[in-house]
């Protein structure tokens, strides 16, 4: 019989031979455009810094600020003697973003995810959920003991057909991504929403990538569907999820819903009654970092200039890429091995791009999570584009299916 050491070091080996195995790069700069990774200045061009807010210099004095008055640490759970009045001061400002009425902190995005469905969902319900879906909410779903079942990426006629065949059972749930978050697509939430009504389902919407990005005054997914006509409300929409560690460029996570939903949160949900809070200064930093979201609209708008430039590009020079309106641009090049090459490739030439394996992708579509923030400069994208070109001749593009 293996000792468990052998099986430890074969697991690694195995994991190796396959072309997916993860390393980590050590960074001594700030989260900005230009990172050093491993003493090399690099161009960043995979960070989720969409707004360019991790290292503001208004976000960074509130932050400071915030440790001079609270300290560094929370010191408890919110239960205990961690809910500090600066958490208090970003749920009520984070519900007023939303249009929501409340909402609850949480110390990280898979936190939420998970103890929200866990908290909600049981074993005598049944739960849906893309299959392009982060890992927190799958988790969440097979964690919940419920009847699980995963419907074909955007297959809104699937889901239909599943739903409508469900299992007998107490409440029945539709949970998806708003933005997905290696295709950097879009959930259809209309057609979600009805799907849900017509089967009385609760939706849970992950907009983790989505606020700050998306909408008028960075209102997300949801904000970008009111504006093109859609009604969308806590009642038809009951659940939503977001992060901080993204467009805020923060730390931590939030739920907004009604007050019966934050309630039962703050009731049942283990992660959240059983974790230390966030510092108190990190919640001051994002409530700074909200204020710059809402009355920055420029920073959207760049976004949106140099997506579009590098969309044409890439089209001209073969690449293929998934269909997204966001940031998150993935660069499919199919095969894990070809994936870290380019990366490797790109960091030659003064690129920082990670490479996306497998299972955080679909096999067979191995990619280059290629992430836009509103601090890069129209040269900065000149240079990965030049990059890409170059290196291009090095790498075989494979038929692959883009769509997950």
């Amino acid at each position: 019989m293996k000792s468990f050491s052998q099986q430890l070091q074969e697991s690694l080996a195995d994991r190796q031979s396959q072309g997916l195995y993860r390393q980590r790069k050590t960074i001594t700069s700030p989260q900005s455009t230009e990172v050093i990774v491993n003493d090399k200045l690099l161009v960043n061009f995979c960070s989720n810094d969409y707004l360019g807010l991790a290292n503001h210099p208004e976000v960074v004095t509130a932050c400071k600020e915030g440790i001079d008055r609270y300290g560094v640490g929370s010191g408890a759970s919110h239960l205990v003697v961690g809910h500090s009045h600066a958490h208090h001061a970003l749920e009520e400002e984070l519900a007023d973003f939303t249009g929501r009425s409340r909402a609850l902190l949480f110390s990280s995005g898979y936190m939420a995810n998970v103890g929200t469905l866990t908290a909600l969902v049981n074993k005598n319900d049944c739960i849906y959920e893309d299959k392009l879906n982060h890992a927190s909410l799958l988790d969440g779903g097979i964690f919940s003991g419920a009847k699980f079942k995963r419907y074909p990426h955007l297959n809104i006629a699937k889901l239909s057909e599943l739903i409508g065949n469900k299992p007998e059972s107490e409440n029945t749930f539709i949970v998806s991504d708003g933005v997905f978050s290696m295709d950097g697509d879009c959930a259809e939430l209309p057609r979600l929403i009805d799907v849900a009504k017509n089967n009385q389902a609760q939706l849970v919407l992950d907009d983790a990538h989505g606020f700050g990005v998306l909408g008028r005054n960075g209102g997300g997914l949801i904000k970008y569907y009111q504006e093109c006509g859609h009604y969308i409300d806590e009642e038809n929409l009951p659940v939503v999820i977001g992060t901080l560690g993204k467009a805020f460029g923060t730390q931590g996570a939030f739920v907004v819903g009604s007050e019966a939903l934050i309630e039962n949160l703050i009731q049942f949900c283990r992660p959240y009654i059983y974790t230390t809070a966030i510092s108190p200064a990190l919640a001051e930093a994002s409530r700074t970092s909200l204020k710059l979201i809402k009355k920055e609209q420029w920073r959207r708008e760049k976004l949106q200039a140099l997506i579009k430039t590098f969309r044409i590009r890439c089209a001209e020079l073969g690449f293929a890429l998934t269909n997204s309106m966001t940031p998150i641009q993935g660069l499919i090049i199919g095969n894990a091995e070809k994936s870290l090459e380019a990366s490797r490739l790109l960091e030659n030439e003064g690129i920082y791009v990670t490479a996306i394996r497998p299972p955080t992708v679909p096999k067979g579509t191995a990619r280059l999570r290629i992430t836009f923030s509103a601090n890069h400069t129209e040269e900065q994208l000149a240079v990965l584009l030049l990059a890409l070109e170059k290196i291009q001749p090095r790498i075989t593009l494979e038929e692959v299916n883009v769509s997950g």
